[in-house]
């Protein structure tokens, strides 16, 4: 199979639907970043020293891949599939929540950069917000997805920044 397909030659790519649209689409810059929150936590995955952080980080990536194709394949009717549930959120609060029970209180501002498998933890975090950012701003939109009150893509970014942060404090101890 060849690498190259020259489909996106003219700056146009495809979405799981089959549509065609412009790689400067607002929908392309969401889900493209949160394939750039998959890279981030890949760097994490190949540097933390502890193998409950690693083990978390990978469940991550595959959740994150189904974020992609939710954000690559809804439309502003939300005809296609929820693949982002309740249980995404909810598994997210868990981790959150179990790793938090290990920490000492914050008393100051966390500089990150304690350690490599921190630091890139930290990046995954800041990337995180700036896809959510992205998918708020999609969603305003209108021409392109739908964000409903069911659907939980923008809670799963806010935990999974908060859950990176986490993990990152967990990680520098």
């Amino acid at each position: 199979m060849d690498i190259y397909t020259k489909t996106g030659d003219k700056g146009f790519t495809s979405l799981l639907t089959g549509e065609r649209i412009s790689k400067a689409s607002p929908r392309v810059e969401a889900y493209g970043t949160v394939d750039e929150i998959n890279s981030a936590l890949g760097i994490a995955k190949a540097t933390v020293l502890k193998p409950e952080v690693k083990k978390v980080i990978c469940s991550l990536q595959k959740m994150l891949i189904l974020l992609m194709a939710q954000l690559a394949s809804r439309d502003k009717n939300n005809n296609e599939p929820s693949y982002i549930t309740i249980e995404h959120v909810q598994n997210l609060e868990s981790l959150i929540d179990e790793f938090s029970s290990k920490l000492k209180p914050i008393k100051s501002f966390i500089s990150p950069g304690d350690n490599l498998g921190s630091a890139a933890l930290d990046l995954a975090r800041t990337v995180t917000r700036r896809a959510e950012r992205q998918v708020i701003r999609l969603n305003e939109t209108k021409n392109e997805i739908n964000i409903e009150k069911e659907d939980y893509v923008l809670i799963v970014l806010n935990r999974l920044s908060d859950l990176c942060f986490v993990l990152s404090r967990v990680e520098a101890e």
